[in-house]
């Protein structure tokens, strides 16, 4: 899972990828150049924990999510669209996080001149969806001088994507993200490889001061959700030692760090669960899509397990946690032989039989 963290200038993206990721980048301000930080960082899960007790293996592997702190977006964008480069990375994240200013601080002025949460983002929304317009306005064109041309593609193939790309610039010309457009499972394969800006989930992230309250905003479109954050507190709080980042958690009321609770929200945005193998080895957790089979699910974890599947032994992690192993879960018949069709469940242990 790639996401990118973005925002206006001065609205403290660096502060959250810090917060995010325990990063120490300097948070001194970009003055808008194109700038990518990233970091990869484990998905706390205390299910991943539980296992490595009962198991005592010898490597433990968790989840990662990978942030990418993109600078350069300014708001207000040009009939031109987004630059190249930066387009190339925006397009490369699986969704975004918005930062969005809450905070005052004389010594660093809103380029705006004021604090507006429903302003700014709807500026960047409209960054994102004229990258989009333009985008489909140029797979339009080409369209046209396909089928002005002839000699290729079936016709009644590129009259279909006429049909659909024609409804995108519509929705788009309705400032309509396409997060909101409904699409059949054959026009999302279809626009699988655009990498359109508006159909990436969007987190909108309220960046406040310390003991701020987060302001009442709203941003009813699919495949969203808004969470608000002490930027600069939690950053700070993430850069101490466990035993004081404990203690400071306790004195600010703070029961769950930002950098949690955003992996979770995120998860849930993508349509994403965890699932998990275990041994004496290794025991791993692994990242797949709500509705991911066992036959999809194996040739993540190797190729040689899906192309020779024959069956999964699927335990799920609440009977393992309480009988303790895998050998008690089969002793209590809470261990199930499924075949490849079977769509596995967020935190299911997954044991894959093969031949090969």
């Amino acid at each position: 899972m790639r996401l990118g963290i973005i925002g206006l200038p001065q609205s403290g993206k660096t502060t959250i990828f810090n917060a995010l990721t325990r990063g120490h980048q300097p948070t001194t301000v970009s003055g808008g150049r194109f700038e990518v930080h990233t970091a990869v960082v484990d998905v706390p899960d205390p299910r991943l924990e539980r296992l490595a007790e009962i198991y005592r293996p010898e490597k433990v592997v968790h989840a990662k999510v990978t942030y990418a702190d993109i600078a350069g977006l300014e708001g207000g964008a040009s009939k031109g669209g987004i630059s190249g480069a930066l387009l190339n990375q925006l397009t490369q994240m699986d969704g975004f996080v918005h930062v969005v200013r809450c905070f005052t601080d004389a010594s660093i002025p809103h380029p705006s001149g004021s604090i507006d949460p429903a302003r700014d983002i709807a500026m960047m929304d409209a960054e994102l969806l004229l990258n989009d317009l333009i985008a489909v306005e140029r797979k339009l064109e080409r369209l046209a001088e396909e089928r002005k041309k002839g000699g290729g593609r079936d016709r009644a193939v590129i009259d279909r994507e006429l049909a659909l790309f024609n409804q995108l610039h519509a929705e788009l010309s309705a400032e309509k993200p396409l997060r909101d457009v409904e699409l059949s499972a054959d026009e999302e394969r279809l626009l699988s490889g655009y990498g359109f800006l508006t159909r990436k989930p969007m987190l909108i992230l309220l960046n406040l001061a310390e003991g701020q309250p987060a302001p009442q905003v709203e941003y009813p479109h699919q495949h969203s959700a808004v969470y608000a954050l002490q930027g600069k507190l939690e950053m700070e709080i993430c850069q101490l030692p466990a035993d004081e980042a404990q203690l400071f958690m306790a004195e600010y009321g703070i029961q769950e760090l930002g950098l949690v609770s955003v992996i979770h929200l995120s998860y849930d945005l993508l349509g994403l669960q965890s699932f998990f193998t275990v041994g004496p080895n290794e025991v791993h957790a692994w990242t797949i899509r709500r509705g991911t089979t066992a036959y999809e699910a194996a040739g993540e974890i190797h190729t040689d397990l899906q192309k020779g599947f024959i069956r999964a032994e699927i335990v799920r992690f609440e009977d393992l946690d309480a009988l303790g192993g895998m050998s008690e879960a089969r002793a209590k018949g809470k261990l199930r032989l499924e075949g490849k069709d079977y769509v596995l469940q967020d935190g299911e242990i997954m044991h894959v039989r093969f031949n090969v």
